[in-house]
């Protein structure tokens, strides 16, 4: 790659990853999840992480703690090597909306716990209840989208 190409992807990574930011990431997670995301395998080491963004490995740790969290990313071991690589899926949003449904079943869950300890037929139990049927809503909904997501990325293929 050449040094104009190079520094333009590493323009790259610091706007996405300000986008990111933006939406609730935080940033050093972000710059992590842009630079493999725009690396060529979709896989880099620590090391290589902390060399390409200019951080210490202990940054990278933390990030990519926090996106393997968020399952964005994958930590794997490499046959017969002591040495994390760090992976970045092609469908990686897709997994990472589909592992969203437990967190909404949760929510839900806790949303009811809550208008039964405060009372259905009080403002905040209503406010509770709006909460927890917009998350149901958008839990059923996401479900039919990726169905239709599937379909359509099989016609792309």
């Amino acid at each position: 790659m050449s040094e104009d190409a190079a520094a333009a992807v590493g323009s790259f990574v610091e706007d996405f990853a300000s986008t990111l930011v933006a939406s609730g990431v935080p940033r050093m997670p972000a710059r992590v999840f842009t630079c493999l995301l725009v690396s060529e395998a979709g896989r880099l080491t620590s090391a290589e992480l902390a060399e390409r963004l200019q951080v210490s490995a202990a940054a990278v740790s933390g990030a990519v703690q926090f996106l393997d969290t968020t399952r964005l990313v994958r930590r794997v071991r490499e046959p017969g090597s002591r040495r994390d690589v760090y992976v970045v899926e092609h469908d990686v949003w897709y997994q990472a909306t589909v592992s969203r449904d437990a967190l909404l079943d949760r929510w839900i869950d806790k949303l009811a716990e809550g208008v039964a300890l405060v009372g259905a037929d009080t403002p905040a139990g209503a406010r509770l209840t709006e909460s927890q049927e917009f998350f149901a809503f958008l839990r059923d909904e996401m479900k039919q989208l990726l169905v239709r997501w599937e379909e359509h990325r099989r016609l792309l293929t």
